[in-house]
C-alpha cells in the first residue's frame, strides 16, 4: 500500500498525473505524456485554489474548460474523462482538511463551470473554423472554376488535397466527382457515394428550406447556400455536416455544375447535445430540471385554440427530518426513488415530470380536457407514494402535499402559474399534508397580500406607520374609568388602517413582534404617565398591554419593562400585561419565571381570553396572574333579557372561583346595558366594550375620565 503524498504540492502533482493519464489517450497533441502533464499542472492548481476559495468563482472553472480546448482536448471523451477525474480526485488530493460535504458541492459546481467553459471555447473555436471553411469554400470555388477553364492539373491538386469533403454534380443531380475527404466521411465506400443522385440524400431531420434552396440553385436563381444537414452513412449511422453548395457557371455564364463543400460536425453535435442535456436535466434524478420545465410550461401556456393545462406542484412532507436523521445520501436515494415513481405516473402524451430542486417536483399535463386529467394525475402521484421506500434496510413512509393549477392556455404566464401552484401546495401542507388542493384565486390573493405585508413590516416600524388606540376599562361597581387597553394599528400606505389580526401573526412569524411589542409598551407607558399627570385627582389610570408568546420567551422582556417604567417614571402597578391563556397551557417554570419577576415588581398580569384555552383550572394557583379577562363568548347570551341561564351559571362559577383565588375579573365585549348590569350583579369587577367606548385616540380617555371625575 503506497503512502499518500506529503505536502499540498505533492498532492497537486499526483492529481495532475492522474488527470493527464486519463485524458492523454484521447487528446490530439504532439506532446509526450509528461509534457502534457506539465501543461495540466497549472490548470490543476487553478481548480485546487477555486475549490478552497472563500467564495465560489465560476470564471476559474470556465477558464480551465477553455484551456482544455486550447490544449487540443476537443474530443468529447476528453471532457468526460476530465470531469470524472475532478469528481473523483479533486477533493481527495486538494481539499486538505476542509468540510467534505461543502467541498463536494464546490467540486460539483466547478465541474459545471469547466463544462460551460469547455462548451463556450469549443463554440468560439467552431466559429473560427467555420470562418476558415467559408474562406476555403470561396477559395475552392474560385480554384475549381479556374481549373475547369484553365488547368485540370491545378484543379486536381486543390480537389484532392482539401481537408474538407468536396463533391461535384451536374444540374440533374448526378454526382460526378468526390474527393478522398468526402469518401472518408461516408465510410470510405466510393460506390455508395458516386452511384447516387443528390436528391436521394434526404434525411428525416432536414430543415424545410434545404430542398427549396437546392431547387433555386440548380435553376440558376441562387449562387450558393449554407445549411446544417444530416446524411445517412452506408451503415445506417448519421453524418452531420455544415454544407455549402455553390453554383459553377461556364465561360458564357450559364449554370453548369454544383459544388458541395462538407465539414463533418457529428462529434461536435453529439457534444452539444450532451451539454444541452446536462444543462436541462437534474443531475441526481435525471428528470427535466427547472430550465426545461419552464420552456415546456411557457410553450403550453402560449398554445392557442381550445388548449388547456394542468399543473401539480408536489412537496414531500417531512423530507427534512429524513435528511437530518439518516443523512443526505439516504435523502438523495429517496429522491431518486420518488422521481422514478413520478415518472411512471406521467407517461401519456402531453405529460411530463420535472424536479425544481430539493424535494419539490412538478407534473404538467396539456390538452383540451385537463380539468379531469390533472385530478387523475394528482391521484396517481398520491397513490405512487403510498408504498414505503426501502433505504438502508429501513422502510420509509413518504407523503406529499400537492397544489393544483388548471386553466385555459394564453391567460397567465409561467411565473404566475407556478406561484399559484406553490401557494396552493403550502395551503395543502398547512391543512395537514398528504393531500392535494385546487388553486383558489381569492386564497392566492390573500397569500400574496400576506407576503406583501410581511416584507413591508420592518420598514413600516422604521417609518412610524404604527399607532395605538385605547379602549377604556370601566369599573362595574361605580362606573368609573380605571384605565384602558392599548391596541396597536397599522396605517398602511395602500391598504389603509389594519387591525392587529392582519399583521400581529406575521410579526410573530418573522420575529418583528419583539421590537414592535417593545415600541407598543414604551408608547403605552408614556401615555399612562401623561394620563396620571393630567388627571391626578381621578385616581390612578392603568394601561393594559398585550404580550405575544414570542415576547414571553424573549430574554430581554423583564429588563426592557424595567427600563421603560424607570425612564418614563411610571409605577409598576399602573401597568398590566395581558397574556393569552393558550400561551400558558403547559407552561413550565422557565416560561413563568419572567412573569413571576414582573408580578413581584408590582406589574399586574392578566390572563386574556380566559375560557378558550381548555386549561386546567387548577393551574390558576401556580400562574402569577392577578386578573382574569373573561372571553366575550361567555357573555353573548346576556345581551338580551332574560339572559341565557347557562351562561349566567358559567360566569357566576368563574367569578366565584376567581375571587376565591384573590383574582379580579374583567369582561370583554360588553355591548349592551343589559349585559353590563347582569355582569355587575354577578360580581365582575371591570369591563370593556362598545357599550362604553370603541377603541380610539388617547384624548378619548381624557374626556371619559374627566366626565367620571366631575360626575
Amino acid at each position: 500500500m503506497t503512502a499518500e503524498p506529503d505536502g499540498p504540492e505533492d498532492r497537486l502533482r499526483r492529481f495532475a498525473t492522474i488527470w493527464s493519464r486519463a485524458v492523454y489517450p484521447v487528446t490530439s497533441t504532439s506532446l509526450t505524456r509528461p509534457e502534457f502533464e506539465e501543461q495540466l499542472l497549472p490548470l490543476a492548481r487553478t481548480l485546487s485554489e477555486a475549490l478552497r476559495a472563500r467564495t465560489f468563482d465560476a470564471a476559474e472553472g470556465q477558464a480551465v474548460g477553455a484551456a482544455l480546448i486550447a490544449a487540443h482536448c476537443t474530443d468529447p471523451e476528453a471532457l468526460s474523462r476530465a470531469l470524472d477525474c475532478v469528481d473523483a480526485y479533486l477533493v481527495l488530493y486538494c481539499g486538505e482538511d476542509g468540510p467534505q460535504e461543502a467541498l463536494r458541492i464546490r467540486s460539483a459546481r466547478l465541474q459545471h463551470a469547466v463544462a460551460a467553459g469547455f462548451a463556450q471555447a469549443l463554440r468560439e473555436r467552431t466559429l473560427v473554423e467555420q470562418e476558415a471553411i467559408s474562406q476555403a469554400a470561396l477559395n475552392a470555388r474560385s480554384a475549381v472554376a479556374e481549373a475547369l477553364h484553365a488547368s485540370e492539373a491545378r484543379f486536381r491538386a486543390v480537389f484532392e488535397g482539401a481537408a474538407i469533403g468536396i463533391g461535384i454534380a451536374d444540374l440533374e443531380g448526378n454526382i460526378l466527382q468526390v474527393n478522398e475527404a468526402l469518401l472518408r466521411m461516408f465510410g470510405g465506400s466510393e460506390q455508395g457515394v458516386r452511384g447516387r443522385k443528390v436528391p436521394e440524400w434526404t434525411h428525416p431531420e432536414d430543415a424545410p428550406q434545404v430542398w427549396r434552396l437546392y431547387e433555386e440553385l440548380v435553376r440558376g436563381e441562387r449562387e450558393h447556400y449554407h445549411v446544417e444537414k444530416a446524411f445517412y452513412r452506408p451503415d445506417g449511422t448519421a453524418l452531420w455536416t455544415n454544407l455549402t453548395v455553390s453554383l459553377l457557371r461556364d465561360a458564357d455564364g450559364q449554370p453548369q455544375y454544383q459544388l458541395a463543400l462538407m465539414e463533418d460536425t457529428t462529434e461536435r453535435r453529439l457534444l452539444n447535445l450532451r451539454l444541452r442535456y446536462e444543462a436541462t436535466h437534474d443531475a441526481l434524478t435525471g428528470l427535466p430540471n427547472r430550465t426545461l420545465f419552464f420552456e415546456r410550461l411557457e410553450k403550453a401556456l402560449s398554445a392557442g385554440g381550445n388548449q388547456r393545462f394542468g399543473l401539480c406542484y408536489l412537496d414531500l412532507d417531512g423530507f427534512k427530518t429524513i435528511n437530518d436523521s439518516l443523512g443526505h445520501a439516504a435523502g438523495d436515494r429517496l429522491l431518486v426513488e420518488v422521481a422514478d415513481r413520478l415518472q411512471s405516473c406521467a407517461t401519456a402524451p402531453g405529460e411530463m415530470v420535472a424536479r425544481l430542486g430539493g424535494d419539490e417536483f412538478v407534473a404538467l399535463t396539456t390538452g383540451p380536457d385537463t380539468e379531469r386529467e390533472v385530478d387523475e394525475l394528482a391521484g396517481r402521484i398520491m397513490n405512487s407514494l403510498v408504498t414505503p421506500i426501502s433505504i438502508d434496510g429501513r422502510e420509509l413512509t413518504v407523503r406529499g402535499s400537492i397544489g393544483i393549477v388548471e386553466g385555459p392556455a394564453g391567460e397567465r404566464g409561467p411565473a404566475e402559474v407556478l406561484r399559484s401552484a406553490d401557494i396552493t401546495m403550502y395551503r395543502a401542507k398547512s391543512a395537514g399534508g398528504n393531500r392535494f388542493e385546487l388553486a383558489d384565486p381569492e386564497a392566492d390573493a390573500r397569500a400574496i397580500t400576506r407576503h406583501g405585508l410581511t416584507t413591508a413590516l420592518p420598514a413600516a416600524l422604521d417609518r412610524g406607520e404604527f399607532f395605538i388606540e385605547y379602549q377604556p376599562l370601566v369599573h362595574l361597581g361605580d362606573g368609573s374609568v380605571r384605565g384602558a387597553e392599548a391596541l396597536v394599528r397599522w396605517l398602511h400606505p395602500q391598504h389603509g388602517v389594519l387591525g392587529p389580526d392582519r399583521f400581529i401573526p406575521l410579526a410573530e412569524h418573522t420575529g418583528l413582534i419583539v421590537p414592535l411589542g417593545r415600541w407598543v409598551l414604551e408608547q403605552s407607558v408614556r401615555q399612562a404617565r401623561a394620563w396620571q399627570e393630567r388627571h391626578a385627582d381621578a385616581g390612578p389610570l392603568r394601561v393594559n398591554v398585550n404580550l405575544s408568546p414570542c415576547q414571553l420567551t424573549h430574554p430581554g422582556l423583564v429588563q426592557d419593562t424595567v427600563d421603560i417604567l424607570e425612564r418614563e417614571g411610571l409605577d409598576a402597578d399602573a401597568l398590566c400585561l395581558e397574556v393569552t391563556e393558550s400561551a400558558l397551557i403547559g407552561a413550565d417554570d422557565d416560561l413563568l419565571k419572567p412573569l413571576r419577576r414582573l408580578a413581584e415588581m408590582g406589574v399586574d398580569i392578566a390572563l386574556d381570553d380566559f375560557g378558550t384555552g381548555y386549561s386546567n383550572l387548577a393551574n390558576l394557583r401556580r400562574l402569577p396572574v392577578s386578573i382574569l379577562k373573561l372571553d366575550r363568548s361567555f357573555t353573548q347570551g346576556m345581551q338580551q333579557f332574560p339572559a341565557d341561564p347557562v351562561d349566567l351559571k358559567i360566569v357566576e362559577g368563574i367569578v366565584s372561583l376567581a375571587h376565591s383565588l384573590d383574582l379580579a375579573v374583567t369582561v370583554e365585549g360588553v355591548e349592551t346595558g343589559a349585559q353590563a348590569e347582569q355582569l355587575r350583579i354577578l360580581g365582575c369587577d371591570t369591563a370593556q366594550g362598545w357599550y362604553y367606548a370603541r377603541p380610539g385616540p388617547p384624548e378619548r380617555l381624557h374626556e371619559l375620565a374627566l366626565v367620571d371625575a366631575t360626575g
